[in-house]
């Protein structure tokens, strides 16, 4: 009988193969009580977005300028398997891809290293602005997207992005949560209507309003007192928080008294100008099933996880919190679909 048939016969009738056997039962059941459950693998999967602003250029000029001599530079690097770049008005955006596997910190390092070393790749006389690096790891992939949309004809997506932000506060506080994010919607403006009119019947020019509202929102620390033993710091300025901050701003004088900007312009606060759109179409399997086929507007919110954290139970508690939040934080009428 060989060396495996002797341990067989050993384990067959000795009293310690169900203890054996019961620790391994035990550890595995350990095992699987305290290893997180991750949706992406724990692979080091680096990547980074490397911002180039050239403000007054046009986006041949940022892909010959900057893009192009950029993507040279950035090819020396070790480790890279890709480089994308994309060059538009004023700026240009490079996508450094690692290859799987290496080093997040070194591979960051090498990349700063890099950009520092050959910052004269481009004449300083250009304008070209400081290189901005953020850096993406498989971390950024969200882990659950939730949908906000509306059946009220009323609503558009500027109302549903409010929501969206309200519930971002909420969202964010529950442990495990890394970043939460809202796609979709138009922003926020306030928009300054000038009435050619009024403007001349007050005297004041376009340049004035312009002047105006690029001198009055600012703040600037403006030195310090000292009194009684305490050091008061000083600020001048400050930031317009609204609409109403803008109506009330000085634009000019006529006749011994100040131009507000309601006198000679209208101002209203609301959505902005969309750059992009998003639609909820839900599906005939689904708990909607009464609106297939139609198609309402949206936002969508997108959250993801700490390194480590459980992602199962993370998820959970995102979808509990978001069910909660319904005639509260979510208005009714606003409906939520977990669409990841």
């Amino acid at each position: 009988m060989g060396l495996s048939g002797r341990i067989a016969r050993f384990f067959l009738t000795s009293q310690l193969t169900p203890l054996i056997a019961l620790i391994a039962a035990l550890m595995g059941l350990f095992a699987i009580l305290i290893t997180p459950r991750e949706e992406e693998p724990q692979i080091n999967v680096t990547m980074a977005n490397v911002f180039i602003p050239f403000h007054g250029a046009s986006a041949k000029d940022v892909e010959a300028l900057v893009a192009t001599p950029a993507e040279q530079v950035l090819s020396q690097i070790a480790g890279i398997e890709h480089i994308y770049s994309v060059s538009k008005p004023g700026m240009a955006v490079l996508t450094v891809q690692y290859r799987v596997g290496e080093d997040r910190t070194q591979a960051l390092v090498r990349l700063y290293d890099t950009i520092q070393a050959n910052r004269d790749w481009v004449s300083p006389e250009l304008g070209v602005g400081e290189p901005i690096i953020k850096p993406l790891g498989i971390d950024d992939v969200p882990i659950v997207s939730v949908t906000l949309w509306t059946r009220d004809a009323t609503r558009g997506a500027y109302e549903l992005e409010q929501a969206a932000h309200a519930a971002e506060i909420e969202l964010k506080r529950i442990p495990g949560t890394r970043e939460v994010t809202t796609v979709g919607g138009p922003g926020s403006a306030v928009r300054v209507m000038m009435d050619p009119d009024r403007m001349a019947a007050f005297d004041v020019s376009a340049k004035d309003i312009r002047d105006a509202l690029q001198l009055s929102n600012a703040a600037q620390p403006s030195g310090t007192l000292v009194s009684n033993n305490q050091e008061i710091l000083v600020q001048t300025g400050t930031y317009m928080t609204g609409a109403e901050d803008v109506r009330k701003l000085v634009v000019g004088v006529a006749q011994g008294r100040p131009v507000y900007m309601n006198d000679v312009a209208s101002v209203v606060s609301g959505p902005d100008q969309p750059a992009r759109y998003v639609w909820h179409g839900p599906g005939a399997g689904g708990a909607q099933a009464a609106d297939s086929g139609q198609t309402f507007p949206a936002v969508t919110l997108a959250i993801s996880k700490k390194p480590g954290e459980n992602a199962v139970e993370v998820a959970e508690k995102v979808i509990a919190r978001v069910n909660a939040l319904h005639n509260s934080v979510l208005p009714a009428g606003i409906e939520a679909s977990v669409t990841r």
